[in-house]
């Protein structure tokens, strides 16, 4: 060996003699190559030891381990040797085999990633019959099979199909210098072995495809069924293998409507994702209803290739027929649904609001009840498709062009925004609405409204007064006598308070709930907090002020007492929906955001034009309580319930953006009221479990308080007549001056029915309780039982209606 090694030395490209003697199946290797004769390894200066590298394919990340090699040589020589010191140079493990028997023995036990055959020399075994023995076992699927063939400088160039035909990979015509042999492995490692790898992950995928439980078919571009799964081939009635290469021409379906498929072509064509309701006819000819889901799969050069077919059976195809029915007969009775004016409640006007609140709770509940049952819009929107499919199946013309086009509409974006029809039918709804439930035209001028998010107030000295519960002035003491009843005077405070309600309700209301106690924090840090989030209210905007603020937490107190809201709420909930309630609104510029977007201001430009005050009143209240420990509520807090509170007081401060206010209600409406309305129509009012069940899940909770603050937020028109009034005073004289600044400056005039010389009031009443009052305070009256409410709304609305058929245009009637 020491003198085959001085020769090594001397002519390092012959490896000829280097290993004496090979055992076919050594257990000892090459910690990265050929194993030697009685475990010697040779160490080598450019050894490369093989990491272990992780592989993407798709999604998945594969582990993939050092590659193993097998050499078949019947007789050591250069070729045999070159391969063996590439396979310890590029860090892979390598077995040598010098019969057929012993190379089957040794893949079969180690599953070789690379087996390398010497097909030169056909008198020791036969290379081809070999290969195709290894290709019939198992493991051999995914294995690259080279075989070496001789080079033949003058003979033309022979075929490789005998080699591929015998289960070959590919050829290497011999050379046996090392770099040539090492380049040949790398080429194999990124190239055909990589590729294998990654189709042996397909196993896999293979195997969750088989065991689930959805059905699943997969088609060519062509629509050519090339894969069902079990459960496929189950619920439609099929053998296995029965659809595997049949066209989706030759597969019955059941859909009457060639416009519905070709719906769903023209989406799937151009890339895009399917799903709705959709009717297949099994093998036996039974119709079956399925919630189906078709993706597009995109492969070589960037075309779609395949399309992936998930379905699942509906669970009830009684009650979806049952269903059918009722929107067929409601349809009939009702074609005309589709236009928002004619789906108003008729509570709305004077003669059917008379009634509301005078024959009792139960009855006045019952009613409510409903009405909810009769409310239009349906959410989620998969339930909406369900019953429009399943209303369409068995429909007379008339009834199924409706829902044809009511499928339209939903293709739309705007789903719980219902549509007005022309200005000139109700200019006051349509301003009003536009206002408030879009972000402006978005259209910067050269005149910008600057409202910085960094000017704060700090508070006044005179306001460090150290007042506290046991030594508030008699005068604001009486004011505060009856803050727990719903007719609280607010304006009484704000008099008797010198516009300063916030704080001297805050501390008393949070001292009711025991809302220091919660934060662990003194009565005096309340104080200076409540001190401080007052100060940043601007007190000359003639709404959107602390005394707004301080209503809205009366409001919020008064919900949080209602009984079936206290069953449903945590403590940390209360205590979120009274902060939420006290910051909801500071720093309010006196502005809407379709102004400020309009406007360019620094708030439009950092939210985004996106919900651009509720977000600043939300950030803007988080840094002030925090920048100062002598107002901070929260410094002592544990970690994780600071952040469940600071995101529910986000969330519900956040809810009170217009823009989504119909998705609020319509989700509370199908989530909460619905089902519990159902559960008392079906005599279940002593199942407490499953009243609990809808009530206090987190996803239903978190939408009562949504519902919580919004009520609050907007409960002006369901307060006693003189406050309605007076709200309805300071929100029109604030509307007046944001047009008046428009105009001024040039800006897109938002809401132009607000111009103080011609603005209805009585009417922008009406329009403001007909389009977003009436709805949620039902849903909300349907929850809580709040008959004193509904019968302050029914008063102040006939109060405007009377107003306006008088063609009256101000808050109030002139003197007799």
């Amino acid at each position: 060996m020491t003198a085959f090694l001085q020769d090594f030395s001397k002519q390092s490209c012959m490896l000829n003699t280097c290993i004496v003697k090979y055992k076919y199946l050594s257990s000892e290797t090459f910690p990265g190559g050929a194993g030697l004769e009685g475990g010697n390894t040779a160490k080598r200066p450019w050894r490369n030891e093989a990491p272990v590298t992780d592989v993407q394919f798709g999604p998945m990340r594969l582990h993939q381990d050092q590659l193993q090699v097998l050499l078949v040589f019947a007789k050591e020589d250069n070729q045999s040797n070159g391969f063996c010191w590439a396979c310890e140079k590029a860090g892979f493990r390598c077995n040598i085999a010098r019969t057929p028997e012993s190379a089957l023995e040794c893949f079969l036990d180690k599953h070789h990633d690379i087996i390398i055959i010497d097909h030169r020399h056909s008198r020791y075994f036969d290379a081809e019959a070999l290969c195709r023995s290894i290709r019939t076992t198992k493991p051999s699927e995914n294995t690259v099979i080279i075989g070496v063939v001789r080079r033949h400088a003058d003979r033309e160039e022979s075929s490789i199909l005998p080699l591929i035909s015998a289960g070959f990979t590919r050829r290497y015509v011999e050379n046996s210098n090392i770099m040539a042999c090492y380049n040949e492995l790398i080429q194999l490692e990124f190239g055909e072995v990589q590729a294998q790898f990654k189709l042996r992950a397909c196993n896999s995928l293979f195997t969750a495809l088989e065991k689930s439980q959805e059905a699943i078919e997969i088609t060519s571009e062509d629509h050519v069924i090339q894969y069902v799964n079990p459960a496929f081939e189950t619920v439609m009635g099929y053998q296995i293998g029965e659809l595997i290469g049949k066209e989706l021409t030759e597969v019955p379906i059941n859909e009457k409507k060639a416009d519905f498929l070709d719906t769903i072509n023209s989406c799937i064509k151009i890339g895009k994702e399917w799903q709705g309701m959709y009717y297949a006819k099994k093998k036996n000819g039974d119709s079956i209803q399925q919630n189906v889901k078709i993706l597009p799969v995109v492969g070589q050069g960037g075309k779609i290739r395949h399309y992936v077919s998930i379905s699942r059976l509906c669970n009830d195809n009684n009650k979806a027929e049952k269903t059918c029915e009722r929107v067929q007969a409601e349809s009939q009775t009702d074609i005309q649904t589709c236009r928002h004016k004619d789906r108003r409640k008729g509570s709305l006007d004077v003669r059917s609001t008379t009634s509301r609140g005078s024959d009792g709770s139960s009855q006045r509940r019952h009613s409510s009840m409903a009405r909810i049952h009769s409310m239009t819009i349906e959410a989620p929107i998969t339930k909406v498709i369900n019953i429009i499919n399943a209303a369409q199946e068995s429909s007379p013309m008339p009834v199924a062009e409706a829902l044809d086009r009511v499928l339209e509409i939903l293709r739309t974006t705007e789903l719980y925004s219902p549509q007005l029809g022309t200005k000139d039918e109700d200019p006051h709804t349509s301003d009003l609405v536009g206002g408030l439930m879009t972000d402006g035209l978005r259209r910067l001028s050269g005149n910008e409204y600057i409202l910085s998010a960094k000017q704060t107030h700090q508070v006044a000295g005179s306001l460090i007064s150290p007042i506290s519960l046991n030594d508030i002035p008699p005068r604001i003491t009486q004011a505060m006598e009856n803050e727990e009843h719903w007719d609280f005077d607010i304006f009484e405070l704000e008099a008797a308070t010198h516009k300063r309600p916030l704080v001297y309700l805050g501390l008393k209301i949070f001292a009711r709930f025991g809302i220091c106690e919660f934060l662990n924090c003194s009565e005096s840090t309340l104080r200076s907090w409540l001190q401080v989030i007052e100060a940043n209210y601007h007190s000359s905007n003639s709404y959107h002020n602390s005394t707004h603020s301080a209503d809205v937490l009366h409001a919020t107190a008064y919900f949080l007492s209602k009984e079936r809201v206290k069953q449903t709420l945590d403590p940390i909930d209360e205590v979120a929906a009274l902060i939420a309630a006290t910051v909801h609104d500071v720093d309010h510029p006196g502005r809407t955001n379709s102004f400020l977007c309009n406007a360019g201001s620094e708030l439009a430009i950092l939210y985004n034009d996106t919900a651009v005050l509720e977000s600043h009143h939300a950030a803007l209240a988080f840094q002030l309580t925090t920048r100062d420990d002598k107002c901070n509520i929260f410094k002592n807090m544990e970690r994780n319930e600071y952040r469940t509170l600071r995101q529910a007081i986000i969330d519900m401060v956040l809810a009170t953006e217009m823009t989504k206010h119909f998705e609020h209600v319509n989700k509370f409406v199908n989530s909460i009221n619905k089902p519990l309305a159902a559960l008392e129509e079906n005599g279940n009012n002593g199942d407490g479990e499953s009243i609990k069940t809808v009530l206090t899940s987190p996803e239903n909770r978190i939408l009562i308080k949504r519902m919580l603050i919004k009520c609050a937020d907007i409960s002006n028109p369901c307060r006693p007549i003189e406050q309605c009034i007076e709200w309805a005073g300071r929100i029109s004289e604030e509307y007046f001056a944001q047009t008046d600044e428009e105009k001024r400056q040039g800006l897109p005039v938002v809401m132009p029915v607000f111009d103080r010389n011609t603005c209805s009031i009585p009417k922008s009443q009406i329009s403001f309780i007909d389009y977003f009052i009436t709805d949620m305070f039902d849903a909300w009256d349907a929850f809580a039982d709040l008959p004193n409410l509904m019968q302050h709304l029914d008063n102040n609305f006939k109060y405007w209606k009377g107003l306006d058929e008088r063609k009256l245009r101000s808050l109030r009637p002139p003197p007799e």
